[in-house]
């Protein structure tokens, strides 16, 4: 079964609030930044010091975040993805399949550096991000 958790999309200010959010309910703090990832090549010079993606674990929560707005500038600051971390790719492809239906693709299925990943608004306007760590 997927776990569901919230992706927030800041406009530079990820590193902040995240270390905020790390202060006010503890965890761990995971930061990756464009520069230092193996994506770094895909983005313009402007993103390199943007955090691509944040990840504050504790107890029962998980929250991610990002710095950048997500394929066509999709995604504003402040807006919130439900994320589905899915354990297979044929999972994560079922479940795609699923919420595409009568939505809109707005990154297809990927395989990026650490697994598989796709974006797509369902029917009733909501956004996903649907992960797996498998290839």
């Amino acid at each position: 079964m997927p776990k569901i958790n919230a992706y927030i999309n800041f406009n530079n200010t990820c590193r902040e609030a995240m270390t905020f959010y790390q202060e006010c309910f503890g965890g761990e703090l995971s930061l990756t930044v464009v520069g230092e990832s193996p994506m770094k090549d895909m983005f313009p010079a402007e993103h390199q010091n943007s955090i691509l993606h944040a990840d504050l674990t504790g107890g029962d929560f998980t929250l991610l975040a990002t710095d950048l707005p997500g394929p066509n500038k999709v995604f504003s600051a402040g807006s919130i993805v439900l994320t589905l971390v899915c354990d297979t790719k044929a999972e994560l492809e079922r479940l795609f399949g699923k919420l595409s239906e009568g939505g809109n693709v707005t990154h297809p299925v990927m395989q990026f550096y650490a697994g598989s990943m796709g974006n797509v608004t369902d029917k009733f306007g909501v956004a996903w991000g649907v992960f797996s760590a498998e290839k």
